[in-house]
């Protein structure tokens, strides 16, 4: 892990950023305050109704089981779940254990589970028997000492009676290990203390409009936002928990009437995808109030879209790494919450390099990365980390994110910026989504290769099209996509962010012009 500069250190306890809590202390405090908040799971595969205190038995009884065979403060313990109940109390259970926890995104393949379970090397691991293309491979993790399968034998892991209380950590110790997917290369394990996951979960908190409905969530609790989103916010606060195992916008339009649900946002997919499907009606736009978007590139024609909806969005910028770098306030000038990715949260620094590269440290940074390598090269000896990410900061000091130093396009030596070609693919008629990353170029290096998601009964562009749209767009020649590839839809991580490189590998091969 790197080591935190001592005044660093020394300000975030002073200021209170950094406490002297656990984990397992906040859930247990704020479980214990709405101990009959509804806890429900919207599943065709393995549906479940009760309350907080429901689970937080099951969690008590699992963390009792799992200490009994010698699970304790320090100890790794792995969960490939979808978003079941059983993922809560796996999570729960760790907390309350003081043991660091490790989700994996339900639907993470066979080689990267095996090289997440080499890089953490858990005590426990619990999965499903089946979940679509998930199914129980004992084999991968056949020298785990405690394997739990849902469906199958978890039962047996959970203790007759509830472990009381929580076992003693250090804050400063890690908590959490995340496995990004990433949109550049496999997942690297970010590990988390105890203090720099309390912290965040209260500064993402903080960002939340108190009316903000009873919110549904789907993107994978294997993931970062997911998770905080489904096992820590909601206990903060007190507010019901809704989960969906698998994101269907018709099965979430109707959720949205029958049970009174809302979407608040994610990465843009999230809210598009309702909006352009046949069943979204004027009942369901009237609760959509808000959209906190962030998580990817989040196009301005996104956000003027549901503006012109009546929806309140605010952006906020982040990643696993550094969860909450900036965000604006939904209450924050229109202007700055549609066009920028919002200022400075409290205690975060940020500042730019000679190239606009985004620099960052804060009190919800993390401690580094399973690979010592990647912590090396990441952060330096002042506790800055490198984004990977180009921005500008105005006036204001509101942040916009102007590109991903890996999606800029060198044409002819010339940069292009990926984003800038997606806003104007974006003002096309028709156009849902669009991607656009680097093509082989056996004259100029690389070239750009458009890719779009049309909406339902729109038919795709044609180049000659796409090139007259450009040419009226009064975007530079040399940036205008030399390659146009429709989608059904877009290879994404668990956020909902589209994996680039698998669009990269898919055009590797110089393609015949038209």
């Amino acid at each position: 892990m790197r080591t935190i500069p001592a005044e660093l250190v020394e300000r975030y306890e002073s200021e209170g950023w950094w406490t002297g809590e656990t984990l397992g202390d906040v859930l247990a405090r704020g479980l214990g305050a709405a101990p009959a908040a509804p806890f429900r799971v919207h599943s065709d595969v393995r549906p479940w109704s009760g309350t907080f205190r429901d689970v937080e038995r099951v969690a008590r009884r699992l963390a009792g089981g799992l200490r009994a065979r010698g699970v304790g403060p320090g100890d790794a313990v792995a969960f490939q779940l979808p978003n079941w109940m059983e993922a809560a109390a796996v999570f729960w259970a760790s907390a309350l254990l003081g043991a660091v926890v490790v989700p994996i995104v339900h639907f993470y393949g066979r080689r990267e589970l095996s090289s997440i379970l080499r890089a953490v090397d858990p005590r426990v691991f619990v999965t499903a028997e089946r979940f679509g293309r998930m199914e129980h491979q004992p084999d991968l993790y056949a020298d785990v000492p405690v394997v739990g399968v849902v469906g199958r034998d978890f039962g047996d892991l959970l203790a007759d009676d509830p472990m009381p209380g929580v076992l003693a950590a250090d804050p400063a110790d890690p908590a959490l290990i995340a496995f990004t997917s990433g949109t550049t290369r496999d997942p690297k394990g970010v590990v988390h203390a105890h203090r720099t996951l309390v912290h965040e979960t209260r500064q993402l908190a903080g960002l939340f409009p108190p009316d903000r409905g009873r919110q549904l969530t789907a993107a994978p609790v294997g993931h970062f936002i997911g998770m905080l989103n489904a096992f820590l916010i909601p206990v903060l606060d007190g507010s019901p928990v809704h989960l969906a195992d698998a994101w269907d916008p018709a099965r979430v339009l109707a959720l949205m009437l029958s049970d009174g649900l809302t979407v608040g946002g994610g990465a843009p997919y999230y809210l598009t995808s309702l909006l352009d499907h046949p069943g979204c009606t004027p009942r369901h736009l009237r609760r959509l109030r808000y959209a906190g978007l962030g998580g990817s590139a989040v196009p301005a024609a996104v956000t003027g879209r549901l503006a012109g909806l009546g929806i309140t969005v605010f952006r906020s910028y982040g990643s696993t790494e550094h969860p909450s770098v900036t965000g604006s306030l939904y209450t924050a000038p229109e202007d700055k919450r549609l066009y920028t990715d919002g200022s400075p949260l409290p205690g975060v620094e940020l500042r730019l390099d000679a190239d606009g590269e985004i620099l960052t440290r804060g009190p919800d940074l993390c401690l580094g990365y399973t690979d010592p390598d990647l912590t090396e090269r990441a952060f330096d000896g002042d506790g800055w980390y490198r984004t990977g990410d180009v921005g500008t900061v105005d006036g204001d000091g509101y942040l916009t994110i102007t590109d991903r130093k890996s999606d800029l396009i060198i044409r002819g030596g010339e940069n292009i910026g990926a984003l800038e070609v997606e806003e104007v693919l974006l003002g096309m008629p028709g156009v849902a989504e669009a991607a656009v990353v680097a093509a082989p170029d056996p004259r100029l290096g690389e070239h750009a290769a458009a890719h779009v998601r049309m909406r339902a009964g729109e038919a795709a562009p044609t180049l000659a099209e796409m090139r007259a749209h450009f040419e009226r767009a009064g975007l530079a020649r040399q940036k205008w996509p030399e390659e146009l590839h429709a989608v059904d839809d877009f290879p994404r991580t668990p956020s909902g962010k589209i994996q680039k490189f698998l669009l990269r590998r898919g055009i590797a091969v110089p393609p015949g012009r038209e």
